[in-house]
């Protein structure tokens, strides 16, 4: 708290001073306050939109809630689906993102390049059955990982299967690269070439085929919707109040 004097004035050869100090102190206040509002605002971007829900999808954080057709999908959000359940969500960029059942998503980060295209956008695909077919955005803006690899973008519909010692990634269209965590790639260029990454024993191994041991059309199948594409219809991304990294609550 700042105590400013309550009687007299400051005395001529004192006030410069005495005004120093004060923005001195003002200072880190305004600059947290300000920092605090623009950070915010970033983390708390809308991103995207749930387009297709079917039985139990949810947003994690320190609760858990439920997500409905046309519900937002934010900056740093996880999305978890259960056992039985699948979600599409269309990103401000049209990019579509499918999740099977028991899948969890997680939007590491998102950078607006305008607010229909992204310069970098970050998901990590932590369990479960996806497809990823790429919007407007550069596709170097495209970082998508698994915990066993990397996956580079180059204009593309995806397939990827992401389990505790195994992810498989299947081109379905364009190309892409696939990196195990100690820089082992493989180059996908022709549809049905597969990159099978595997943990065994602690050591990690990549293979290249064109038979893909799975893909995502058994969840198309029993929901012709979640393999659909939309095209993002929103005019521009929205800001709602949140709390900051370090614990402040903005907006107070």
């Amino acid at each position: 708290m700042i105590i400013l004097p309550q009687h007299g004035r400051a005395r001529s050869g004192t006030s410069i001073g005495y005004d120093m100090n004060l923005r001195l102190l003002l200072f880190p206040a305004l600059l947290s306050a300000t920092l605090c509002a623009a950070t915010c605002a970033q983390a708390q971007t809308r991103v995207g939109e749930a387009v297709l829900v079917q039985n139990d999808v949810v947003r994690v954080a320190t609760t858990t809630s439920p997500i409905s057709v046309g519900d937002s999908m934010m900056r740093d959000e996880t999305v978890r689906t259960g056992a039985d359940s699948a979600a599409r969500f269309v990103m401000a960029d049209s990019t579509n993102l499918s999740l099977g059942p028991s899948a969890t998503l997680k939007l590491d980060r998102t950078v607006f390049n305008d607010e229909h295209s992204y310069r970098d956008v970050a998901i990590r695909m932590a369990t479960g059955a996806f497809r990823f077919v790429t919007g407007h955005s550069e596709k170097s803006a495209y970082k998508i990982t698994t915990p066993l690899a990397t996956i580079g973008v180059r204009g593309t519909t995806l397939d990827i299967l992401s389990q505790r010692a195994r992810s498989v990634v299947v081109l379905e269209e364009g190309a892409a690269s696939v990196c195990t965590l100690n820089f082992q790639c493989i180059q996908l260029t022709q549809p049905g070439d597969t990159a099978v990454i595997t943990s065994t024993g602690g050591k990690v191994s990549i293979t290249k085929t064109n038979t893909p041991p799975w893909n995502f059309a058994a969840n198309c199948a029993a929901n012709a919707g979640l393999c659909a594409v939309n095209q993002y219809a929103d005019a521009s991304p929205t800001i709602t109040p949140a709390v900051h990294d370090d614990g402040m609550l903005c907006g107070r």
